[in-house]
């Protein structure tokens, strides 16, 4: 944490002493320099009721962030930021997932010790166009198929080169070719080894997105996520086109009564895209959907979900299931992290939420999946969900966390080993959270 903090502390008076510098010799290298970052302290606990009997997970672990972002050369065109963010471990009584670690005998709480540096590019503005390269966050939509895995003490990000247009008023364009995706696991850790837990992928892949806003009632979003062949694999094959449409949109129904929808729908067909190690044959035929509605009547919330990830087919295996290797997968299918990767079998999760939320108290939800097979008509678990989140009196911008996830393994589905996910053992989590944002004006 100490190297972390004065690489950024540097970081900052450098680009701070470069602009008064510069300015001395009316040439401003270095302007309008702001200062953000972020404190995160977390407790996990997880209880997963496996063959091996392992000791339950009690993780305590730490985020720091720190970035600085400026004007560059007296423009209002060219800008920069970089971003530093550190993870420490204040015990060890849990599985990090880190290969360097050797073997850790408790339950697994994938965040590890490390440093990294998670953002650092250049923006060139033109309008409402924007170029954006170098490393960078990318989250599109509710990124179900991408985003930044947030959750996760060190957060993914995208070595790109991103393009993004709202000339037209309410159209959003991206798009964006990625090299390298860093995940939230430790860096060290190599595709050879252990693709589930590799700390970065080598990818060429294209991502294409678009969304109009018809009316508050409708927005239509449209997307082409080429993930290129050889993306995220020991054996070379991986990848895949995803293309798919949206919509969305809220309605005011009455006073104090307001409704939410989601209809989408995506196929996932052979990878366009190819990186320099992809040798095997990917024969990809996939499908999703998903059906949400929500309202919130006064601070009372209800919801609803069908969602669709449809399984492999064709008996002899030759087919995948749906998949989506770069979404923030903690945000969807349970908190209890079960299917993190899509049973071969395909995925159906029907749940129902109902909540409450005022400023004065906060937001409070509880959730109830049902989870089954698209193929074959398996009944794979149930889990329930609960989370309280509210800012914290007297301290600005503190915002305090409860969650608790409780998976429970359907008995036919208790007795099979599934390659990739862990949704054959009964898993309990409970996480308390304090999150601190600051920034400079």
């Amino acid at each position: 944490m100490r190297k972390m903090l004065k690489m950024s502390i540097a970081c900052a008076v450098m680009m701070g002493a470069g602009a008064v510098s510069a300015q001395a010799d009316n040439v401003d290298i270095l302007s309008n320099v702001k200062v953000n970052g972020q404190i995160r302290a977390r407790y996990e606990m997880v209880d997963a009721s496996d063959a091996a009997n392992k000791p339950n997970a009690n993780a305590l672990t730490n985020r720091l962030v720190l970035g600085v972002g400026a004007d560059m050369f007296g423009t209002d065109w060219l800008s920069a930021y970089a971003e530093m963010t550190d993870v420490r471990a204040l015990n060890n009584n849990y599985d990090d997932k880190f290969a360097g670690n050797g073997t850790e005998t408790n339950d697994v709480v994938a965040d590890s010790e490390q440093t990294r540096l998670t953002q650092s590019y250049i923006d060139l503005k033109y309008g409402k166009t924007k170029l954006r390269v170098g490393r960078q966050i990318i989250n599109l939509d509710n990124q179900r198929f991408v985003g930044a895995v947030d959750w996760g003490q060190m957060p993914q990000t995208f070595d790109a080169y991103t393009l993004t247009d709202n000339t037209i008023e309410n159209l959003n364009l991206t798009a964006s070719y990625i090299t390298q995706v860093n995940r939230v696991f430790n860096q060290d850790n190599t595709v050879s080894a252990n693709a589930a837990t590799a700390g970065k992928y080598d990818t060429r892949s294209i991502l294409l997105n678009a969304s109009y806003k018809v009316m508050d009632e409708l927005k239509v979003t449209a997307y082409d996520y080429m993930i290129g062949q050889g993306t995220a694999t020991t054996n070379g094959t991986g990848g895949s086109d995803t293309y798919g449409i949206a919509l969305t949109g809220d309605v005011a129904v009455a006073n104090g009564i307001k409704v939410n929808y989601r209809a989408e729908y995506a196929k996932q067909t052979d990878p366009t895209m190819e990186n320099k190690s992809a040798t095997g044959n990917v024969n990809v035929d996939a499908s999703y959907y998903d059906l949400e509605l929500g309202a919130n009547i006064s601070g009372i919330l209800v919801g609803a979900q069908y969602e669709v990830l449809s399984g492999d087919g064709d008996a002899t295996g030759k087919e995948t299931a749906f998949a989506t290797p770069l979404a923030t997968l903690h945000a969807h299918n349970g908190w209890a992290d079960m299917f993190l990767a899509t049973p071969t079998a395909g995925l159906v999760d029907m749940n129902l939420m109902v909540g409450y939320t005022s400023k004065e108290i906060g937001t409070a939800k509880v959730i109830y999946h049902d989870y089954t097979s698209d193929v074959g008509s398996k009944d794979w678990g149930t889990e329930l969900d609960v989370v309280y989140t509210r800012a914290i009196p007297g301290v600005n911008n503190l915002t305090g966390m409860l969650k608790y996830a409780n998976y429970s393994a359907d008995s036919s589905t208790k007795n099979t080993a599934f390659v990739g996910t862990n949704m054959n053992i009964d898993t309990s989590k409970f996480i308390a959270m304090l999150d601190y944002k600051f920034a400079t004006k």
